[in-house]
């Protein structure tokens, strides 16, 4: 079989591709000042996830959609493995696995496949998208590989993917009822939990979960442990100023030269950019994930299936979202989560999943804008 389709190269998205392509410039040139070693290996990332994202945008997306129930059988295979004698840890998280000597993420391919394996299940059942036993079924099938996020553990991916979840839905056209009380249910929980966690001992955080909101809360009582991170990234960001220090500063005042910054070319990727590139190039990081977020929202729009419309809007909410969390953390807007910024922080895995996401996007709109032409 075929699996290529003919398209015009009016059609393929140079700007959607340029942007992502110039915010991981920007990513390895901050990822070379915050840990030289990791440079080579984030190019030669960029490369494959380059590759992959052009292989994946000439080809049907359908195609792929149709083998949703591998991609959901995968995923959890892949997830289990984590937790097997093949899953490796680091700071007391289990989250990768090795296997033929490559170490990566499945919490990070989870994003992609489990998109990829709703959007063909709504497709399917798209007549049923406003009954609640619908939306029920759809929980209940990812509440599987949810529990095995959340067991190694990572609360941050599992409010990803959560959110990811939600948008879906949202797209395919739940019952609008439906979206307003779960919001009047989410925003009094989440409001419980964080007066929960003032409350002295809590009974429904772990230890670190509430020491965590407690230091977002209260910085200036956790200077030395838990909010010790996040203060450090908010000065090393004001002191950037407008257009910061310089790209790899040697300047003895640097927050990072200092060694005050841990993970500076993962989670904290942004506090790189904010001292070296200042108040501009955070601007322009902001302004490059929100294009593309948006990019994707656009294209959804135009898609010509429901199954692109999931695509494209669950990689719009994946990058738009991952990415102002992980900036509100640099700059103590949101609680400390470990989660990378997308095409910036150092992570193969990471790296190459969000590129396969915006291939598949890519495709989307080759195929939106040819079936608008033939509708025409």
């Amino acid at each position: 079989m075929d699996y290529f389709k003919k398209y015009r190269l009016v059609d393929y998205d140079f700007f959607l591709a340029l942007m992502v392509v110039l915010l991981t410039i920007i990513g390895i040139m901050a990822i070379s000042s915050a840990d030289p070693s990791s440079q080579k290996k984030q190019i030669a990332g960029m490369v494959a996830g380059i590759f992959a994202m052009v292989f994946i945008s000439l080809l049907d997306y359908l195609w792929f959609t149709r083998l949703y129930l591998i991609a959901y059988a995968a995923n959890l295979v892949l997830l289990g493995l984590v937790l097997s004698p093949l899953g490796s840890s680091t700071n007391g998280a289990q989250r990768w696995i090795n296997l033929f000597g490559i170490t990566f993420q499945p919490s990070e391919t989870a994003k992609i496949l489990l998109i990829l394996f709703y959007a063909q299940f709504i497709m399917k059942y798209k007549d049923k998208v406003k009954n609640l036993g619908f939306i029920v079924i759809c929980l209940l099938l990812l509440a599987a590989p949810l529990g095995l996020i959340a067991s190694q553990p990572d609360l941050s991916t599992c409010i990803m993917v959560m959110v990811i979840f939600a948008s879906i839905l949202y797209v395919a056209g739940i019952n609008r009822k439906i979206v307003w009380t779960v919001l009047g249910i989410t925003i009094p929980t989440a409001l419980f939990v964080i007066y929960n966690a003032v409350q002295g001992e809590s009974s429904l955080l772990h230890d670190y979960q509430q020491r965590r909101i407690l230091a977002w809360l209260h910085p200036e009582d956790y200077a030395n442990s838990d909010a010790y991170q996040t203060l450090n990234s908010m000065m090393a960001i004001g002191s950037g100023q407008l257009y910061g220090k310089g790209y790899n500063t040697n300047e003895i005042s640097s927050v990072l030269n200092g060694g005050f910054i841990s993970e500076s070319q993962t989670d904290f990727i942004f506090t790189v950019i904010g001292e070296e590139f200042g108040f501009v190039g955070a601007c322009l990081v902001v302004a490059l994930i929100m294009m593309i977020a948006i990019r994707c929202f656009m294209i959804s729009l135009r898609a010509k299936t429901k199954a692109g419309e999931v695509i494209a809007a669950g990689v719009g909410a994946w990058i738009g979202f991952q990415g102002f969390l992980n900036m509100g953390v640099a700059t103590g807007i949101m609680p400390n989560t470990g989660i990378p910024l997308p095409f910036v922080s150092y992570g193969l895995t990471s790296l190459i999943s969000v590129y396969a996401g915006i291939g598949f996007v890519l495709n989307v709109r080759l195929q939106g804008n040819k079936y608008i032409t033939g509708r025409v």
